[in-house]
């Protein structure tokens, strides 16, 4: 199945984890110390399905999958306590930075869509609170009322729509994904997206449901999608 084509969008809705900054790989240094305990493996197939997703779903996945001897609370308690110490110190990811301010200089509405729920948000982003505070609006799926289901399903991208003052139609918005489920979600709100897949991931899923897949945001051109070129 061929990708969606490319076309001229007009708002641009961020993910956050994997797009904006580094903390994939802390999420699973926290799993895999977690499910270590109880001897067992967290592998890249187990981290697919439960990417992007909101966290108790997520917790969940991991103690079905791996049967551990753990509640949903048990086991977000201990993630909790490895994510209070990791998330501070994250970084950006390359060319974040770059684009984001990039869209912002030229009044392009900009948003981010997340799993996450506010605390984690506020963990995660607390070194790069100049950077977050140029999206118009952040959807935090993990507890925002208005948001019934995490993705795969599209609420939180068509939230994110809906929260511009000018309730963009959803084929004028541009999505930035690293996860299968969040392309999936993207794809079933009718909006384009770039993936920026991890390695190890199998492209083949997901690869039509994206509309571009590149390996960092610094491969970027906004001028494909209608959007304003760089500077330099």
């Amino acid at each position: 199945m061929a990708a969606p084509m490319i076309t001229p969008v007009t708002h641009v809705v961020f993910d956050v984890d994997g797009v904006l900054i580094d903390t994939e790989h802390l999420y699973t240094d926290i799993v895999e110390g977690i499910v270590g305990q109880y001897g067992k493996k967290f592998t890249m197939d187990l981290k697919v399905k439960q990417m992007g997703r909101k966290e108790p779903e997520s917790a969940a996945i991991v103690i079905e999958a791996l049967d551990l001897p753990l509640t949903v609370d048990q086991y977000l308690q201990m993630a909790h306590q490895q994510q209070e110490k990791l998330f501070p110190s994250v970084e950006a990811l390359p060319g974040a930075e770059r684009l984001v301010r990039h869209l912002h200089k030229h009044g392009v509405p900009i948003a981010t869509a997340t799993g996450s729920h506010t605390h984690s948000f506020e963990l995660k982003t607390s070194n790069h609170k100049d950077l977050f505070s140029l999206f118009h609006h952040c959807v935090l799926s993990g507890d925002d009322p208005e948001c019934k289901h995490g993705k795969p399903a599209p609420d939180c991208f068509l939230l994110a729509a809906k929260r511009f003052p000018d309730n963009p139609d959803p084929s004028k918005v541009l999505v930035f994904e690293d996860a299968p489920n969040g392309v999936e979600a993207a794809h079933a709100a009718g909006m384009q997206c770039v993936w920026l897949p991890h390695r190890g991931l199998d492209l083949q899923t997901h690869r039509h449901m994206a509309t571009l897949v590149l390996d960092s945001l610094e491969e970027f051109k906004p001028e494909m999608f209608g959007l304003p070129p760089f500077d330099s």
